[in-house]
């Protein structure tokens, strides 16, 4: 059991002794991974089911405030007719109270431990601003280190602001362009910069950040996703 459906909780046979095993073969896997220093998608999902089981809990009804973004409108009238019939059976309701409360105890150690090994892997990241920052750095390159591979990966970035009535969000995208060998001509990111402007015309002045971690994590799976987090951030304070 890799991964847990949206409803995990009151699908399928509602036995307290099936749900804990669903829920620990998952566990085990989530273990596994982060035992490797792989946090995504796992410690997202981890969160997502702890606060879906939450908001059931608090709430005690389903709505689609309760599941969001995972759920279609199907999805939700589905679950909406299951819960209407269980709201009607007191013995099943304490079930499924029953495999809350003990889902939440379990899922919220995992992720305190997977938060620990983010915020491991965060204080390990070195982030610096190449050559001259233009009026407009919200485009340009990264510049991703390692520990002690062999190479500089160089993705083009886009960070996206969209504003909300009350808050300003940003994201970003990431595209992989190339990687640069260290060696004597590309030892130095100023050198890697040079050569990018060089070969690639279209950006003749970008905006160019290197991060680099003297400590080798897995790329896609932490490394990556958390140097994105952190160069939105470190724009966000330095412009």
């Amino acid at each position: 059991m890799t991964t847990l459906s949206v409803n995990w909780f009151i699908e399928g046979s509602l036995d307290f002794e099936y749900k804990k095993y669903q829920l620990l073969a998952y566990l085990q896997h989530i273990n596994k991974r982060f035992n490797k220093t792989k946090l995504y998608p796992d410690l997202n999902d981890l969160i997502f089911h702890y606060n879906n089981l939450l908001k059931f809990k608090e709430s005690k009804t389903v709505l689609q405030k309760s599941f969001p973004e995972r759920l279609t409108n199907a999805d939700i009238e589905a679950v909406k007719l299951t819960y209407e019939k269980m709201v009607q059976d007191d013995s099943l309701m304490q079930e499924i109270e029953h495999i809350i409360n003990y889902s939440l105890k379990k899922i919220d150690p995992a992720i305190k431990a997977g938060k620990e090994i983010y915020d491991f892997v965060e204080s390990q990241l070195h982030i610096e601003t190449i050559g001259v920052v233009p009026l407009y750095p919200y485009h340009g390159y990264l510049l991703l280190r390692n520990g002690d591979t062999s190479g500089t990966n160089v993705y083009e970035f886009r960070v996206t602001i969209f504003e909300s009535r009350d808050e300003k969000y940003r994201g970003i995208n990431t595209q992989y362009v190339t990687s640069y060998e260290r060696n004597f001509i590309y030892g130095t990111p100023e050198a890697i910069r040079k050569d990018l402007i060089h070969t690639r015309r279209e950006f003749p002045n970008p905006a160019v950040y290197h991060i680099e971690t003297d400590i080798t994590f897995p790329l896609e799976q932490t490394l990556l996703p958390l140097a994105k987090k952190n160069l939105v951030r470190y724009i966000s304070t330095t412009t």
